[in-house]
């Protein structure tokens, strides 16, 4: 058996926590304190889960991954603005689980969590199975927090969409706009802060604006937001000024945007001072909160959210428990595909670094994110967060926004890029 060093797991890690790519694999096999092979259960088969699950087995391959996923196939939430928008096709953005077990040995179980004894260290699926675990990752994503907005409720969502998470709801949006009259309104409410995506609301107005531009010029698009200010608020206004000239208004906290109820049969929704707005197509975004399992195991807090040590994503409330992805308190970083990933990663070398008896080394953490004003304009922001006394902290000048001020070629480059980050963050995933 090689010798494996503290210095050697503290390389490892750093390229896994950062550049994401290098990993040999983990030299020697841990095993657990009963002698028998470590077993560690991922729930949720998202950038998270996936992510976490793949760099535990390139980590340490003598550790048993069994990865619970219920869908058989993954739709990114990434990207599904542009199916939306008429730009791809769904079948584009959805990805197969095969790799993960063709090439990374991972155990892939399409089947549902329903139950997390966090005393016993078992998982109780749908199908009646039970599995053991020494280490679980809980990466569920988000629950909606139904009726919160007066009668929108899983029922009303089939007829307002939410379109929040990728599959038939992306597709029920998108043949609602194309059934739209020219000179329609379409109407998008923007949840208050915290949610999974922050600037995916405003990337959506901009697609959709891009369809209308093409085939439905008269019509228009009204945000309607629960908030004052938005992630790359200037890049958008600025873009929606050059591509789309008074066909998306935006109305703000103060001016009105907080929705309270909606009227699916009227087809309206209804401001917190008593204003409706009425509309062809009209898309609800509820506010968010942790995903189901979490929420029901215990995971969650007061605020609807899960308080982590937010060094190795590991449960306060349940030990050898870890959460990440959209459903964590991590701190400053966004409930954004690409955080959830980076989380995947230090969370897989911490707790390969806990069952092989070793010190988790510092860790650091990076979120990219890439949105679409049009086919051809793209934005981007990127920042790298580190620990500090109050937890993950955006690290002051690393990183930073797409500039306001560039000609048509750079945010051209910029929509390639997206591109490149797409298939680069999908095969993180699963190659």
């Amino acid at each position: 058996m090689s010798k494996y060093t503290r210095r050697d797991f503290v390389k490892a890690a750093g390229v896994a926590t950062a550049s994401a790519i290098g990993i040999l694999g983990w030299p020697i096999g841990v095993q657990a304190k009963t002698g028998n092979r470590s077993k560690v259960v991922v729930i949720g088969g998202g950038y998270g889960g996936a992510t976490c699950a793949k760099y535990i087995r390139k980590l340490a391959p003598g550790v048993d991954v069994t990865l619970v996923e219920q869908n058989k196939e993954f739709i990114t939430c990434p990207f599904s603005n542009t199916v939306i928008g008429g730009i791809k096709r769904i079948e584009e953005i959805t990805h197969k689980y095969d790799k993960l077990k063709q090439r990374h040995g991972v155990d892939v179980i399409h089947d549902l969590a329903t139950e997390i004894d966090a005393t016993k260290k078992t998982v109780k699926l749908k199908s009646g199975k039970t599995l053991g675990y020494d280490k679980l990752i809980v990466s569920p994503g988000i629950e909606f927090v139904w009726n919160k907005i007066a009668a929108y409720d899983e029922k009303a969502s089939e007829i307002f969409p939410h379109a929040w998470k990728a599959g038939p709801q992306t597709l029920l949006l998108r043949r609602q706009l194309e059934g739209m009259k020219d000179g329609g309104t379409v109407i998008i409410t923007a949840p208050a802060d915290p949610y999974r995506c922050p600037p995916g609301p405003y990337e959506r107005a901009c697609l959709i604006a891009n369809y209308f531009k093409q085939h439905k010029p008269k019509s228009k698009i009204i945000i309607l937001d629960a908030k004052d200010k938005f992630s790359k608020q200037p890049l958008f206004i600025n873009g929606w000024e050059t591509l789309y000239p008074k066909m998306i208004d935006w109305v703000s906290k103060s001016a009105g945007g907080t929705v309270v109820r909606v009227d699916t049969k009227a087809k309206l929704v209804e401001n917190d001072t008593g204003f409706t707005y009425e509309a062809d197509v009209i898309n609800v975004i509820p506010p968010h909160q942790a995903g189901a399992i979490a929420q029901k195991a215990g995971l969650a807090d007061k605020s609807g959210w899960c308080p982590v040590n937010q060094r190795t994503f590991e449960s306060t409330l349940h030990k050898d428990v870890h959460v990440i992805g959209d459903s964590a308190l991590a701190g400053e970083m966004p409930k954004s595909a690409y955080a959830a990933g980076s989380q995947g990663k230090v969370c897989a070398a911490a707790v390969v670094a806990e069952l092989g008896g070793l010190n988790m080394p510092e860790p650091s953490y990076v979120n990219t994110c890439y949105s679409f004003v049009g086919p051809e304009y793209g934005i981007s922001v990127a920042a790298v967060y580190r620990i500090t006394d109050k937890g993950i902290a955006a690290v002051k000048d690393a990183g930073g926004g797409s500039p306001k001020d560039v000609d048509d070629t750079f945010r051209n480059m910029e929509a390639v890029y997206a591109q490149g980050w797409y298939d680069s963050t999908v095969a993180d995933m699963f190659e």
